[in-house]
């Protein structure tokens, strides 16, 4: 199949990798013609990236930007990608077309080039927006705004042939929500990503770098934004200060950065080391020699979010501690593999008895470890995504 991938999320797939590089490796992998649009930092140009076609767009930014920003950009990005498109490959046609959420505005694009190729629109949905964005307080249901991003929504469920969900709580909450979508569109698709591959970091360098020494690392990794409610994991790690070797080590990069740091500064929370984002492949080496990975969600989500940093965490086999919120579906996955222990985030006495719990049992902790590996490589590698979109796609 002639394959097109519109992407908002796509690194460099000669320096990194994420869930969808991976995709776009398998349909490659298994002979498919692939065209990616992708944002791009300088002007518009056909990037080969493993051997692999990626249109990087000239965009404005969207990562790390304020709201109002990154909401410009999204906007704008559907005619950017179209002009490109136009201009590198007018005369390529395409069977199947994937799309990722976020971003919601692609969907006016994905619609006219379905029906100007007769091809099938394949739904990655990763973001229930703009109902997210409502339960954090950045916009007003029923006000203007919400009003023009749900419409956009709603066409998105319409046009698209196949939707591949996080969770079936996903599922749940799509039909529930939008009573005129057709059940048949909607089936599971996990988040997934390629097996982990020890390099030649050792754990003794690794841990002399980022000094944990002799500690016991709670990890918290990836973004930090709003929907991580960090505050969460500053009182976590106060309330564990009464354990010296305890230490938390956060990576990653997003609006709150900042913000924590200066908290963790004024609160003179000791026990938290920060980093800015650092290359995947040395990020994943790292977590791999940490004891627990942390998750944090927002009290105040309605929506059943699956976290993508759980992916981490599984592939190297670390046990999960995670504070949630009573929407998602994330802690019944848990309970049900035995993977980790979990509260709801308004309980932040009851996580640090969970992370004791944790920290004393290294037995536990070795058990939920290997159930996340065994977890891992039988529901989230990139060929069982890959074969349930080839089968999903082949029933039209």
């Amino acid at each position: 199949m002639r394959v097109l991938f519109l992407m908002f999320v796509f690194p460099d797939m000669n320096k990194s990798f994420n869930m969808y590089t991976t995709l776009v490796e398998e349909f490659v992998n298994h002979r498919h013609d692939v065209v990616v649009l992708a944002p791009g930092n300088t002007k518009t140009f056909v990037s080969v990236e493993k051997n692999i076609e990626v249109l990087r767009v000239q965009t404005l930014p969207i990562k790390n930007v304020p709201n109002y920003l990154k909401g410009i950009s999204n906007l704008i990005l559907p005619y950017q990608y179209a002009t490109a498109l136009n201009k590198f490959y007018k005369e390529k046609s395409f069977d199947l077309i994937i799309i990722p959420t976020p971003p919601i505005t692609l969907v006016d694009l994905a619609a006219k080039l379905k029906k100007k190729f007769n091809a099938s629109l394949y739904l990655v949905l990763r973001d229930m927006f703009p109902q997210n964005a409502v339960d954090l307080g950045f916009m007003k249901k029923g006000g203007i705004l919400y009003n023009y991003f749900r419409r956009k929504e709603k066409k998105l469920y319409k046009e698209a042939d196949f939707i591949g969900c996080m969770s079936e709580g996903n599922i749940d909450y799509v039909l529930q929500h939008n009573n005129f979508v057709n059940s048949g569109k909607l089936h599971e698709l996990k988040n997934f990503q390629k097996p982990y591959k020890s390099t030649n970091n050792s754990r003794q360098f690794l841990k002399e770098k980022y000094k944990i020494n002799n500690k016991f690392v709670v990890v918290f990794g990836g973004n930090m934004g709003k929907p991580q409610q960090l505050e969460n994991v500053l009182t976590l790690a106060q309330a564990a200060m009464a354990y010296p070797d305890i230490v938390f080590l956060l990576l990653g990069e997003g609006v709150q950065m900042n913000r924590i740091s200066g908290l963790v500064e004024k609160q003179n929370i000791s026990n938290i080391y920060l980093n800015i984002t650092i290359p995947k492949q040395e990020y994943q080496d790292l977590i791999s020699i940490c004891d627990i990975g942390l998750i944090s969600l927002h009290q105040d989500f309605t929506i059943p979010n699956i976290p993508s940093k759980a992916l981490d965490y599984l592939n190297v086999g670390l046990p999960i501690l995670a504070s949630l919120d009573k929407a998602t579906d994330f802690g019944s996955i848990l309970d049900r593999y035995n993977l980790g222990l979990w509260v709801y985030a308004t309980q932040p006495k009851e996580l640090i008895e969970k992370l004791l719990d944790l920290y004393h049992n290294r037995e536990l902790r070795e058990t939920m470890g290997k159930n996340g590996k065994a977890y891992f490589n039988k529901y989230l590698l990139p060929d069982i995504a890959y074969n349930t979109i080839i089968q999903q796609v082949s029933k039209k």
